[in-house]
């Protein structure tokens, strides 16, 4: 990695962490001059716009994401080991950064608003649903799920399930938000296991 790509690297880590916290609207190349300590010039020669700011603050979070929870689980056995492992590297993920999972943050920022960020959230979700069908397909392959589990339908569960952990466990501070998504989650595997 070049000192250039270092360095915006590292501006990236730092938006990220702000983003977290504050939202992609609030993120600005000023706000991330002062906590880098850089010039405005300097961070405005990496990304020319508060948009490309945002979208490449996004892709980053992206590859954390795949890092953080997808390239783990892949080294998890196939079947229902693996889909419990995508539940509990998401669980890792929730707590990576400050103000918790950068998707639920910038869909509640962007889902009425049409515009190249919300794109890029799309697509991010789109990925993130066929990541667990694709999961809960190999699961059903191997013997683990019933045959007649609908990977998408077990997605769409699995997701609402992380949304609602994050609710309890940041908005509401249920202390015993993990305990209650780890029980509705096992409900949700013995319901479809083989």
């Amino acid at each position: 990695m070049s000192k250039g790509q270092a360095t915006k690297a590292s501006i990236l880590d730092e938006a990220l962490h702000v983003a977290s916290t504050v939202g992609f609207e609030a993120l600005s190349i000023g706000q991330l001059a002062d906590r880098t300590e850089m010039s405005k010039s300097g961070l405005f020669a990496h990304f020319r716009s508060k948009e490309q700011l945002q979208l490449q603050t996004l892709e980053h979070s992206r590859r954390l994401f795949v890092d953080t929870v997808l390239r783990p689980t892949l080294t998890a056995p196939r079947g229902e080991t693996r889909v419990r492992a995508l539940f509990d590297n998401w669980l890792v993920w929730e707590n990576v950064l400050e103000g918790g999972c950068i998707f639920v943050t910038g869909a509640s920022e962007y889902d009425d608003q049409p515009g190249p960020m919300r794109d890029a959230l799309v697509r991010n979700q789109r990925d993130w649903l066929e990541s667990i069908a694709t999961v809960v397909r190999t699961a059903v392959s191997v013997g683990d799920f019933a045959e007649d589990t609908d990977p998408e339908q077990f997605a769409f569960e699995f997701n609402a399930l992380t949304l609602a952990y994050h609710h309890a466990s940041r908005l509401l501070d249920d202390e015993r938000a993990g305990e209650r998504a780890r029980v509705t989650f096992d409900a949700l595997v013995a319901r479809h296991r083989a």
